[in-house]
């Protein structure tokens, strides 16, 4: 069973940057597909971006040009470069291992961006 662990998040003014970092432990990471997901007060939780084992992404429409997605095997880590960061990104941002139809979260981690 994995776990997982996100750090990164915090305040940031408009227009700026910050990198989230997943790390995985207790199973094998090279094997899942890692995803960011964001669930912004009052807001369904969507996905924002997707990374498979073999590394192919896949973006929200409304980040594509601004944010990253990348995974590391040999650190059991995904990472999320987020740039020109708008208010609208505010969020709480979740990492998820996914594998077989079955997900497992993190806990989250928030990020504000102040206009």
């Amino acid at each position: 069973q994995v776990q997982l662990v996100e750090s990164g998040g915090g305040l940031v003014q408009a227009g700026g940057s910050l990198r989230l970092s997943c790390a995985a432990s207790g199973s094998i990471f090279s094997n899942y597909a890692m995803g960011w997901y964001r669930q912004a007060p009052g807001k369904q939780r969507e996905l924002v971006a997707r990374v498979s084992n073999r590394g192919n992404t896949d973006y929200a429409a409304s980040v594509k040009g601004r944010f990253a997605i990348s995974r590391d095997n040999a650190k059991n880590t995904v990472y999320l470069q987020m740039n020109s960061l708008k208010p609208e990104d505010t969020a709480v941002y979740y990492c998820a291992a996914e594998r077989l139809g079955s997900s497992k979260w993190g806990q989250g981690t928030q990020v504000t961006v102040a206009s």
